[in-house]
């Protein structure tokens, strides 16, 4: 048995503060994240899927309440079973081995996470918090039981980036087809909408199946393990039981299409509040990836506060929403990276950056989950409000410094 089935990290819920879209690497630690923080409210819209459905109009006329129940309970029995055996062969199981140092030296220690296949060649998607820095070895099981010693980390982005995704490739599939999974659009999942997850739960039960609803999106929440902590942006949040091991497995839509990438679940005392990055946000990574075969994060260079209604007032903003890259007396240091792509585009401190490519940053698409959306090279244009004027400005992404 494992000795560390990706145990839970805490999570408090932040106050407004600089967001950095510089990463660093750093260690980590292989441990689904769990939060432990106050909701003031938190909707319940529903459980169950559009049951019914299914059944004929005849039938459902006829049927008699308790029947009516039996359809719809029926029905989505179905349809998650139908689920669940197309989507659970694209998820694998990820076993991993990691050195650590402590105050007697030197001492290995196991973890389990889940993992999505990307390519037919033995592309993976995970968690970064699955594979962090200091792992040996990393082992994949398919659902068929088929397993893959000496798989590679291809990349993982840094400890202190709010992304926390890393990619891995098995060496030699030994002839095997592997089945890539459906990649969905995140940006149409709506509130309320039926979700089914897939993970290694526990780190020992592989491809277990739970089902629920999106809850809530745009979610910003700070996790820890008690190691260290870090802020996790734009998540989908999710009724859908999460346990410790589901970590970088699929959350998925009735098509069966990866709309999220499962990372984080709720404690103290919360009930069936989990968190997943939605996949838009990191398709910008899976392409390059897939293109060029290491992970390469594009980046604007840019320290800035996520505009909220209490720090438009504070700060005597003129709008309620944005990006607001803010003078070094406020954050305490230059918000703009050297010779980064913010600063060659002509960037200031104090001004505010309301779209990318038309696209508002609000409380559902941050600065940071726009940029994911693209690769490192990528042009784009920024609406920026200067002075009480709006602009127009075209950056380049640059990729983002690994130091």
């Amino acid at each position: 048995m494992l000795n560390n089935s990706s145990a839970p990290k805490k999570i408090s819920r932040p106050t407004p503060k600089a967001i950095e879209a510089k990463p660093s690497f750093g260690p980590d630690h292989p441990k689904i994240r769990i939060l432990a923080f106050a909701l003031v409210a938190v909707l319940s819209l529903g459980g169950g899927f559009a049951g019914g459905v299914l059944a004929s109009k005849n039938s459902t006329l006829l049927a008699t309440p308790i029947e009516k129940q039996r359809i719809v309970l029926n029905s989505q029995g179905d349809l998650v079973g139908q689920i669940a055996k197309e989507v659970g062969e694209s998820v694998v199981s990820v076993e991993t081995t990691a050195t650590t140092q402590s105050f007697f030296g030197p001492s290995e220690s196991q973890g389990a996470g889940t993992g999505i296949i990307l390519t037919e060649d033995g592309l993976i998607m995970t968690n970064r918090h699955v594979v962090p820095v200091g792992t040996n070895s990393v082992r994949v099981i398919l659902s068929d039981g088929t397993e893959f010693d000496g798989v590679t980390v291809v990349g993982r982005t840094a400890s202190s980036d709010s992304l926390d995704v890393a990619f891995l490739k098995i060496k030699d599939t030994k002839g095997k087809k592997l089945k890539p999974a459906k990649i969905g659009d995140s940006s149409k999942m709506q509130v309320g909408d039926p979700v089914v997850a897939i993970g290694n739960a526990l780190g020992q039960f592989q491809n277990t199946v739970t089902s629920g609803i999106i809850s809530g999106y745009g979610r910003s929440v700070e996790a820890s393990d008690g190691e260290g902590s870090e802020s996790l942006e734009n998540l989908f949040q999710t009724d859908t039981a999460i346990n410790p091991g589901n970590s970088g497995g699929p959350l998925v839509n009735l098509s069966g299409e990866v709309i999220g990438i499962n990372t984080a679940v709720a404690a103290g005392g919360a009930q069936n509040i989990g968190f997943a990055i939605p996949i838009n946000d990191v398709s910008g990574l899976i392409g390059s990836v897939e293109q060029t075969g290491r992970l390469e994060r594009p980046y604007l260079g840019v320290i800035y506060l996520p505009i909220t209604n209490d720090l438009a007032e504070q700060y005597g903003l003129s709008v309620k929403r944005g990006a607001y890259i803010a003078p070094p007396g406020i954050i305490g240091t230059n918000p703009l990276v050297k010779d980064g792509p913010a600063e060659k585009a002509g960037l200031k401190a104090g001004d505010i950056i309301l779209k990318i490519d038309d696209k508002a940053i609000d409380q559902t698409n941050s600065l940071s989950s726009l940029v994911n959306k693209h690769k490192v090279g990528d042009k784009v244009t920024l609406t920026i409000l200067r002075d009480g004027d709006e602009q127009r400005i075209e950056a380049t992404l640059g990729a983002a410094p690994t130091s």
